[in-house]
């Protein structure tokens, strides 16, 4: 079966850092795939690629079967990736159902004027749909600038999701979200994003997280592979624990 997202021999330096250095990646649909390691391993700057925020030294990248390496962030949404940030990405003075509504709006096509937005009635039902799925139809009046982090984090994802993306990418979902909520911050996530059928990279730090939520998991070291397979396999692995999870004696 061909792989919704193709990654062949990513190379990026800047300087004397090497933040890519020959990374392949095949990731097939419906697949919840997990990146690890400690920052500045090399995480961040693959989702940057991939979504066209940084553009490869060399190497390619297809979606689908067709290249995306060198298109800009638009497109590559257009085409059907679609990205969360660990900082939430919002229009901070808009309400919750005002960012979705945005959201949706972009998504179809329409103008990016919020006046326009906020009128559209269906768009605007199809955002309180999504703030719903999330279990946020309850935030749906409240400003973004009076929520919480996690609850920003879900909003943000959700905008992201507005698109109905193939491949979705997120970046630390539980990052700035308390231990006691982070297990169903992350049901939440999965289980609205599963109605899609949308396939999910996600970048983690926590390891129960990673452990709970993940099909597969690639481990970075230094802007490369360091190990790719199942979450108990890979979080076994000796140079894991030494480089990335601690532990290894």
């Amino acid at each position: 079966m061909k792989p919704v997202l193709s990654v062949r021999g990513l190379q990026k330096r800047f300087g004397a850092v090497v933040a890519a250095d020959n990374v392949s990646i095949d990731i097939p649909a419906g697949q919840k795939l997990c990146l690890i390691g400690a920052n500045g391993a090399g995480k961040t700057t693959f989702v940057n690629m991939v979504t066209g925020y940084m553009k490869p030294d060399s190497g390619a990248i297809e979606l689908d079967g067709s290249p995306i390496g060198r298109r800009s962030p638009r497109d590559v949404a257009r085409l059907g990736i679609s990205r969360s940030f660990q900082i939430p990405q919002l229009f901070i003075e808009l309400t919750a159902a005002e960012n979705l509504t945005v959201a949706v709006s972009s998504a179809a096509g329409g103008r990016l004027s919020l006046t326009v937005a906020a009128e559209a009635g269906d768009r605007h039902d199809k955002a309180l749909a999504l703030l719903d799925r999330f279990g946020l139809k309850g935030h749906a009046d409240r400003p973004v600038s009076e929520l919480a982090g996690g609850v920003r984090k879900l909003v943000d994802i959700a905008m992201a999701l507005a698109r109905r993306p193939k491949l979705l990418l997120l970046d630390e979902p539980t990052s700035g979200v308390s231990a006691e909520e982070k297990f169903a911050t992350m049901d939440r996530v999965i289980n609205a994003v599963s109605e899609e059928a949308a396939t999910i990279v996600f970048v983690e730090h926590d390891m129960d997280i990673v452990s709970k939520y993940a099909d597969r998991v690639v481990a970075f070291y230094n802007g490369r592979i360091l190990a790719d397979g199942e979450p108990s396999t890979v979080l076994k692995d000796n140079e894991v624990r030494r480089y990335v999870t601690g532990g290894a004696k």
